[in-house]
């Protein structure tokens, strides 16, 4: 059974990291999976005037290249047997935003049972969110600043794998400090395997730490012809090698 980190002696390392994230349950993933589009997460609370004591309720914000596409999403989150109530704010048109992909959005009230939620069990395992969370594609990118050590980094992204049960994957690691000055960072770049260090790199140059990701793991692992389970294996241990001072 996985177990939260305990009392951290170190100082925290504030390496800020870019997670991508599947978990069983989620209202968002299942409707960005089933249609075009993505939902913005910005704010969970408990509403005193919510019909369900046990739900919560939040604000999220739907975007999409048409009104179509928008509402064909929404009615897909209004669907779910994991949503509850929906209710829909003002539809704003706007190309010049910088919030979010697409010409479209819709923000929009929901219900729903704070059992399917990923952020507590992040939250007990270091990992505190800065900024809205975006769901596309049927996956979550987090963006997070890590509380604790940095070499306790890849123990807690195990810990959150096992507990939530949940798919996590590193997409992005920034941080400030010596320890990752460029020599640094190259050391660590020069512990990697051939086979990890030549994923990273075709990763990087292709955009696949880049917020929102450039290219998906499936086009990735077509270009460096290997299964997709065998790239996220060498990617994963290269994240691991990385993130370890």
């Amino acid at each position: 059974m996985a177990t939260a980190p305990g009392p951290w002696t170190a100082a925290p390392s504030g390496i800020r990291l870019t997670l991508e994230i599947w978990h069983p349950g989620c209202w968002a993933i299942a409707a960005t999976e089933r249609a075009e589009g993505g939902i913005l997460a910005h704010a969970i609370y408990n509403s005193p005037q919510s019909g369900a004591p046990d739900a919560v309720s939040g604000l999220f914000t739907a975007f999409g290249e048409t009104s179509a596409a928008v509402d064909r999403l929404v009615d897909e989150v209004a669907a779910s047997s994991h949503a509850g109530a929906v209710s829909r704010l003002q539809t704003r048109f706007d190309r010049r935003t910088r919030v979010a992909s697409g010409a479209v959005f819709n923000e929009f009230f929901l219900e729903y049972p704070p059992r399917d939620m990923i952020c507590p069990t992040l939250l007990e395992h270091g990992f505190v969110h800065s900024a809205p969370v975006r769901i596309e594609g049927g996956r979550e990118t987090w963006e997070v600043v890590f509380a604790g050590p940095r070499d306790e980094i890849e123990r807690c992204l195990d810990g959150v794998r096992e507990a939530g049960p949940a798919e996590v994957a590193v997409e992005r690691i920034r941080g400030g400090g010596a320890e990752n000055s460029q020599p640094e960072r190259n050391k660590r770049v020069d512990s990697l395997t051939p086979a990890q260090r030549q994923a990273y790199e075709l990763a990087r140059s292709n955009g696949y730490y880049a917020w929102p990701r450039g290219i998906s793991t499936r086009a990735l692992a077509e270009l460096s012809d290997v299964s997709k389970t065998t790239l996220l294996e060498h990617l994963r241990k290269a994240e691991s090698k990385l993130l370890d001072a």
